[in-house]
């Protein structure tokens, strides 16, 4: 036999309508910035013709002609292949990396706290200016990296890194890595820093080596985390536009052409809005994918 739930008091209810006052503002600011967009997007996608005006736009007929277009290019799923491969090839070097210097830095050693200051620089450097850096460092006629190269004799002439197919997407892939890097370590670092250094001595005693300590203590003590930074980055990686599109464009023959600066080319290139917000609500479908994938070894970590 149920039993009926608890009936708040008037002062329960008073608290709660108190609660919701203060959280209006809050919730009116996300609906501006995010809802009200988001309906924008869906009803652009719906609107037939070609037209950047909005105004315009909103009296045209609804339907579903921009969908059938985008969803039949082989354009489109072109680049949804290259989006994956470089959210792949982007995201997995940068959380070994970053679990493998957030386990350095965790160590205690002289100048560890400078260190770690500067382990985070990348972080905080806007993408125009890691693209301008990385477009020096792998310049085709006077780039340090082919010098090294070079010199090294594994190569006998310059690589145009970013302007031949081959290697553009790996040229793209570089420094998005390199400012990827300081978000998992300083998130596995911060995990690291919570474990008890009693359970290390319990696995010591017990005759474990140092892969089974970080198998068995390290890892499910970061584990979620990690998790959490890996989701988070992914997403960011998934809708990356400064680094790509101030080295490549998107190019050379669309070998590094996202879906965000295919949107972006759509938009303002060619201006089909109706098309790029389609394209817009594809990444949002993929990136929904990605969050229903890891809700589960979320909710096993934090819920």
């Amino acid at each position: 036999m149920k039993t009926a739930a608890p009936r708040m008091s008037g002062m329960e209810r008073r608290d709660r309508r108190f609660a919701l006052a203060l959280l209006s503002p809050a919730l009116i600011v996300t609906g501006l910035l995010i809802l009200y967009p988001m309906y924008m997007v869906v009803m652009l996608s719906l609107r037939e013709g070609k037209s950047m005006n909005f105004l315009e736009s909103a009296g045209r007929p609804l339907g579903f002609g921009h969908y059938a277009a985008v969803l039949t290019d082989p354009a489109t799923w072109a680049s949804v292949t290259t989006t994956l491969i470089y959210t792949a090839g982007s995201m997995i070097p940068a959380f070994l990396g970053g679990f493998a210097f957030a386990l350095l830095l965790n160590e205690k050693f002289p100048g560890r706290r400078w260190l770690r200051s500067l382990a985070l620089l990348p972080w905080a450097v806007p993408g125009v200016l890691v693209s301008v850096l990385f477009l020096w460092l792998l310049d085709a006629s006077y780039g340090i990296v082919n010098a090294l190269l070079r010199d090294a004799g594994w190569i006998a002439r310059d690589i145009a890194w970013f302007t031949d197919e081959r290697t553009a997407m790996f040229a793209v892939i570089l420094p998005t890595v390199w400012k990827s890097l300081p978000f998992f370590t300083l998130t596995i670092l911060a995990a690291l820093q919570a474990v008890p250094e009693e359970l290390y001595e319990a696995a010591r005693m017990d005759g474990a080596d140092k892969v089974q300590r970080l198998r068995f203590v390290t890892w499910p003590a970061v584990r979620g985390a990690a998790v959490l930074a890996f989701v988070l980055n992914t997403l960011w990686a998934f809708r990356e536009f400064d680094i790509i599109f101030a080295t490549t464009g998107g190019g050379p023959y669309r070998a590094t052409e996202t879906l965000g600066i295919r949107a972006y080319l759509e938009a303002f290139s060619y201006f089909e809005i109706g098309r790029a917000c389609v394209l817009g609500m594809v990444m949002l479908a993929i990136a929904l994918l990605v969050v229903m994938a890891a809700r589960r070894p979320l909710q096993k970590e934090f819920f």
